[in-house]
């Protein structure tokens, strides 16, 4: 073998080492970074039902959920135990994640959510729309905010939130837990349920005579959350949310929990 033949051999054998490793790299694991995200020694995950972003069940029956999956290869990638904690809706875990009770949720980053906690930057857009009952006279999202039209939102929730600023004549009626606002639809109580496409997608699995309309009447940019004060782990966070997203769990863990609704990231 010549000079030349040898050179590029040698440089074949040096690329192929570096992209084996870029494509096995994982964030430097601080001690400190892994006090910060699991003070207690247990990486507590918060999630809720009914949320394919949390906790639903997979084609299997197994538990899933991207809240749930991103958490436990996280607390894999930390080297501790991991509890998941469930809740019955988002807004008792944002209550808890705030009061440090629990360590990891992977939510809506709102201006008003980052008040309390700490986000990385968003890993996934989901479209907010509206489910409505097969033949109703709402036809597009433009339809909803008229006299006499109740829409459900889940009590406590970013788009409670923000419709009751946005509507002028419709009526927001808060629901304690999905499966209640699944009630609310099938005994006429709602017109309409305003959530997340993730959800009115699951939701519309078990609702026959329902539709989701075509349309949207806003985003949702989700990220993973963690509670204020652990600052000193937020580099280790962002790089592992950058691996996630590159190594295809991200990918994987919308997959199994049949998230539908995405919309393109910004």
């Amino acid at each position: 073998m010549n000079f030349s033949k040898r050179l590029l051999l040698h440089v074949a054998l040096a690329l192929s080492v570096v992209l084996a490793g870029c494509a096995s790299t994982v964030p430097a694991l601080d001690p400190q970074a892994r006090a910060a995200l699991a003070p207690t020694g247990t990486l507590r995950v918060g999630v809720y039902p009914g949320s394919p972003t949390s906790l639903v069940r997979d084609a299997k029956g197994e538990k899933a959920g991207v809240a749930l999956d991103l958490g436990n290869a996280l607390g894999k990638q930390l080297g501790v135990p991991v509890q998941v904690v469930e809740f019955a809706r988002l807004a008792l875990v944002l209550d808890a994640l705030k009061a440090g009770q629990i360590d990891f949720t992977f939510t809506n980053a709102t201006p008003v959510r980052a008040k309390d906690v700490d986000f990385t930057p968003a890993l996934v857009q989901l479209e907010l729309g509206y489910l409505v009952p097969t033949g109703s006279a709402i036809v597009k999202p433009e339809d909803v905010d008229k006299s006499g039209v109740r829409v459900g939102v889940s009590q406590g929730s970013s788009s409670q939130g923000v419709l009751s600023q946005a509507y002028k004549s419709a009526t927001i009626v808060p629901a304690a837990s999905i499966s209640q606002a699944q009630e609310m639809l099938l005994a006429r109580k709602v017109e309409a349920f305003a959530t997340n496409k993730g959800i009115l997608f699951e939701m519309l699995d078990g609702l026959p005579n329902h539709r989701i309309l075509d349309g949207r009447w806003g985003l949702e940019n989700l990220a993973i959350a963690v509670p204020q004060g652990r600052s000193v782990a937020m580099p280790y966070l962002q790089q592992f949310a950058q691996q996630v997203r590159g190594n295809g769990a991200l990918q994987a863990a919308v997959s199994r929990a049949g998230l539908r609704g995405t919309a393109q990231a910004q």
